[in-house]
């Protein structure tokens, strides 16, 4: 089956959980700057976990560039990773509303490393569909810095027990490295004289 549907679906998905988080910022109680700098941890964390989805949004929007059908298996490890993704707003606005208190920076910090495997599973349930001398596993190559994510995930939660601000500097760690799109997909689509 084509993936047309499977990438307005996860469009539409994605746009609804930023709207729900931008929803959650709280607005200053009053008038003054002491009073906006009072939220700027809810402004922070909102931004970090924007830069999140729009990162996840650049790259399923590059890899479906190669993608020429999806299977069953497709659809389910699509679903599995918007799963992770829709409980952003959530654990967001937890790790802001306790003043980033431990368990929700680990929690927060686990929210992100399933989603970072949830891609991964969408990505090896798609070269399975393609097949693997397709041009999705071609392009795909070494993933480096999909290696590297999970363990400076794991390196988060498990500062989260140290001190919560070591947590987030390695949560904002990853998007940093990620915040250039993944250009193994644009660079295939080019070379290849694929696009649409």
């Amino acid at each position: 089956m084509r993936t047309s549907r499977l990438e307005a679906f996860s469009d539409g998905v994605l746009a609804i959980i930023i709207t729900i988080m931008v929803l959650e910022l709280h607005r200053p109680e009053g008038p003054t700057l002491d009073d906006l700098a009072a939220t700027a941890t809810s402004f922070w964390t909102y931004l970090l976990s924007f830069v999140y989805i729009g990162i996840y949004w650049n790259n399923h929007h590059h890899m479906f560039q190669l993608v020429r059908r999806v299977d069953g298996a497709v659809l389910w490890a699509n679903l599995h990773l918007l799963f992770w993704l829709s409980l952003y707003p959530f654990t967001t606005a937890w790790m802001d509303e306790t003043d980033l208190a431990r368990t929700p920076l680990v929690v927060y910090g686990v929210n992100l490393l399933a989603a970072a495997l949830a891609y991964y599973v969408l990505v090896l349930a798609i070269k399975r569909a393609e097949g693997p001398d397709g041009p999705f596993a071609e392009a795909v190559g070494r993933d480096v810095k999909g290696r590297i994510s999970p363990v400076l995930y794991l390196a988060g939660i498990a500062s989260a027990f140290l001190a919560g601000w070591l947590a987030l500097v390695f949560y904002a760690a990853v998007a940093a490295i990620w915040l250039v799109p993944d250009r193994r997909m644009a660079a295939y689509v080019a070379s290849h004289g694929l696009a649409d």
